[in-house]
């Protein structure tokens, strides 16, 4: 689980850094904070799901095969995790402003990370 972890860790920093950088351009281009933060999931999600399919989660029962299940699970949990991270950069943002926004977010993904990983390794690669 630990090495599982670490990749886990490493395909999500990279996700986080697209996602990140997304919100952050489009945000800058006046686009608003939760479309913005809706658009950024997405690009770092499609590349974190392939990833964490063949290299984190391969040793689990599906042996790193991506199908139809797979890909149904891993769209439930985004939708979830983003709507509570579109919450959270949308109050913030709303009450403190974009800047405090632009620093919320990764710090907000970070912490939903966690939870996805559990989710991901009992749930959607199983």
């Amino acid at each position: 689980m630990l090495s599982q972890m670490g990749r886990f860790g490493v395909i999500g920093g990279i996700q986080l850094a697209v996602d990140w950088l997304l919100f952050v351009a489009m945000t800058w281009l006046g686009v608003g904070v939760v479309p913005s933060n809706l658009v950024a999931r997405a690009g770092g999600a499609a590349f974190g799901f392939w990833l964490n399919g063949k290299y984190t989660f391969t040793d689990s029962q599906n042996g790193g095969r991506l199908g139809r299940v797979q890909l149904m699970r891993f769209v439930a949990t985004w939708v979830a995790m983003s709507l509570l991270s579109s919450v959270i950069v949308g109050l913030v943002g709303h009450h403190a402003g974009l800047g405090w926004a632009w620093l919320v977010k990764p710090a907000g993904d970070a912490a939903l990370a966690l939870l996805s990983f559990f989710i991901s390794k009992h749930w959607i690669y199983r």
